[in-house]
């Protein structure tokens, strides 16, 4: 049988720099094949060329990519002119992106987004074919989704807005470019479940890109690892798994963390990649139980009650509030002084909403809400923002692009602080060599910086100021496993150095887990359970936290 598209040998240049070296591929009809690597080893880069999307700086050095068609055999990309690559696209080949949002016209709705898509050959009621693929994709109420604009929908609907765009050209192959990523778990498996079916009822070939091993494990047939452009293993996906040959494949399978166990410091790559002996030290059980004692036996150093966040209300001319809706419903909780605390949840569930509410950033309803034992009508919301502070998920969104990045953390001590300017820098300096940067990186730009530099950036600002508490929101979910590792070993290390607490709010439960000594499950803006991190997995009160728990690769 002749492989529905067989790569051999692709060179890919940058500006004179080869990024991507000898990379081979073959896939079968029916067949799912998972490029797995971190960010800058070529993954993308490497598909994008088939369908010639690659930039102007680009060059296709050497290599071939052969398309078997049924009309015209076996078709070189390559060669093929502009005009042809174009029927091609959408085709014979589909994409579905990792970032809807931005990948969809946010202008238009979606039902016709999917329209202009869709298989020419089909002539008759084709807003009907249309519904009939978002029936497909499992997407609720077809009609309405139809006539709906992608920011109406949420993350896992827009996606499959995404998928069902891919499938509307009938195509043989299609590529997911990290589809999953920034998913809640739930989701995740999802689409995951939805990409195999489409897989098993159309005969499609899939080719799913990603950082994230278990991922790829959970739908590949095959699986290419690669870094630094270069494809360092390949073979069967259960060999591949549970034989890794190469030391950079072992160390993408041991940084992440795992439900079972929970390691005092997590691994990264470089330690396996540079041969060095890791020694996997698990938390000792009866010590976390005798920390824990001691760490509530004391007074929370925050307590909140019946806290309520209504957005999307409106005002009569007399002042008074209607409308809107409740995304926080009467949660209560407290925090003790050195203690982690984790925030889960599906999207909408309301734990972004509490991290901004806690740090005064949302208009927000309690019966109290305490900071050391005092009320925050008394601390006063300039010194509660100074003692509460917040690590956002995008520090290249947060952070100023035309401010360097020393500038950007001393703004914030000069607002705070009235020490000298002299003394104000030199704290910016000791705190970016304590997370990890040089002083050489003060005078550069955040475009200067890698993502998880840029994090450390990220955090390096809201520990200048020597808070009390931290509220790290999705700070870690769009990393690379291998960087999300160091970026959790550092917040750790610095957690215990600082004697700091910790809200934790992730959707990657396995990551919540190994941070958290107790974690607060939310829906819907409602509060579930909270329970120490251990128990909460071993055995759950609640349905839904057992289906989250259940939905971890």
């Amino acid at each position: 049988m002749n492989p529905v598209l067989k790569v051999e040998n692709l060179t890919i240049s940058f500006d004179n720099n080869i990024v991507v070296n000898d990379f081979s591929l073959s896939i079968n009809k029916g067949e799912v094949v998972g490029v797995v690597g971190e960010s800058g080893s070529g993954k993308s880069v490497s598909v994008l060329s088939f369908l010639r999307l690659l930039p102007k700086n680009s060059e296709v050095i050497k290599g071939s990519a052969e398309l078997y068609t049924e009309s015209n055999g076996k078709v070189d990309l390559y060669s093929i002119s502009d005009s042809e690559i174009r029927k091609l696209r959408g085709g014979k080949i589909s994409f579905v992106f990792q970032e809807p949002m931005t990948s969809l016209n946010p202008s238009m709705i979606c039902g016709k987004q999917v329209l202009e898509a869709l298989d020419k050959k089909i002539t008759d009621n084709r807003k009907e074919a249309v519904k009939k693929l978002f029936k497909e994709v499992m997407l609720p109420e077809p009609d309405t989704v139809y006539n709906k604009y992608p920011h109406e929908l949420s993350g896992g609907q827009r996606q499959r807005v995404m998928i069902a765009m891919a499938i509307a050209g009938e195509p043989d192959i299609i590529i997911a470019d990290e589809p999953t990523t920034a998913l809640d778990v739930t989701v995740q498996r999802e689409i995951i479940d939805l990409l195999l079916d489409i897989k098993n009822n159309r005969g499609t070939s899939i080719i799913f890109i990603s950082h994230d091993l278990d991922v790829v494990s959970a739908i590949s047939d095959k699986i290419i690892v690669m870094q630094n452009g270069v494809v360092v293993e390949s073979g069967e996906c259960s060999k591949v798994i549970n034989n890794p040959e190469s030391l950079y494949t072992k160390g993408l399978l041991l940084c992440k963390p795992s439900k079972q166990k929970r390691l005092k410091k997590l691994p990264v790559v470089n330690d396996f990649v540079k041969g060095k002996q890791f020694d996997a030290v698990v938390e000792d059980t009866g010590s976390r139980k005798k920390r824990h004692k001691e760490l509530y036996a004391e007074k929370p150093i925050l307590s909140v009650k019946n806290l309520k966040v209504t957005l999307g209300q409106k005002r009569t001319i007399f002042g008074k509030t209607f409308g809107g809706k409740n995304v926080v419903d009467k949660i209560s909780f407290d925090l003790y002084r050195g203690e982690t605390l984790g925030l889960v949840g599906e999207s909408g569930s309301g734990k972004t909403t509490i991290g901004r509410s806690l740090n005064l950033l949302l208009n927000s309803r309690y019966d109290s809400y305490k900071l050391f034992g005092k009320n925050i009508s008394e601390t006063g919301g300039v010194e509660v923002r100074k003692r509460v502070q917040m690590i956002f998920q995008d520090p290249y969104s947060s952070l100023n692009p035309k401010m360097r990045v020393g500038d950007a953390i001393l703004e914030v001590l000069n607002h705070h602080n009235s020490e000298s300017a002299s003394d104000n820098k030199k704290s910016v300096a000791d705190m970016l060599n304590r997370v990890g940067l040089s002083e050489e990186a003060y005078k550069k730009y955040p475009h200067e910086f890698s993502g998880g530099q840029r994090q450390r950036v990220g955090i390096a600002r809201s520990l200048i100021l020597k808070p009390d508490i931290i509220i790290c929101d999705e700070s870690v979910s769009a990393l690379d496993v291998s960087v999300q590792a160091m970026v959790l070993n550092l917040l750790n290390k610095l957690k215990h150095e600082m004697n700091l607490s910790m809200i934790f709010i992730s959707h990657d439960l396995a990551v919540v887990k190994h941070m958290s000594d107790r974690i607060m499950v939310l829906k819907e803006g409602n509060l579930i359970e909270i329970e120490e991190a251990d128990k909460l997995f071993e055995s759950s009160k609640s349905d839904y936290t057992r289906k989250l728990i259940d939905s971890v690769y």
